[in-house]
């Protein structure tokens, strides 16, 4: 993903975390601001990627029995209702 870095922020952390992000920059061959970057991502999704996700869930379900005609479809509709009433 390439996007035009618009703000500056300073982080302080301790030894330890440092420590981790650093080696991890050194595994991956990149710079800890872009381990940082990717930890963001990861934990803060978008919602294009929360939308995607769920997509790709829906499409990964099992196919379910779906009723032939729009009167059995309302009909099962008011059973799923009156069932949670």
């Amino acid at each position: 993903m390439c996007m035009a870095l618009e703000r500056r922020l300073h982080l302080l952390l301790d030894e330890a975390r440092y420590r981790r992000v650093a080696a991890a920059a050194r595994r991956r061959q990149t710079s800890v601001a872009a381990v940082i970057r990717d930890a963001i991502d990861k934990a803060l999704p978008d919602d294009a990627d929360k939308k995607r996700a769920a997509a790709d869930a829906i499409l990964a379900a099992e196919p379910v029995p779906v009723p032939e005609t729009v009167e059995e479809l309302k009909a099962e509709i008011r059973a799923a209702h009156a069932r949670r009433l």
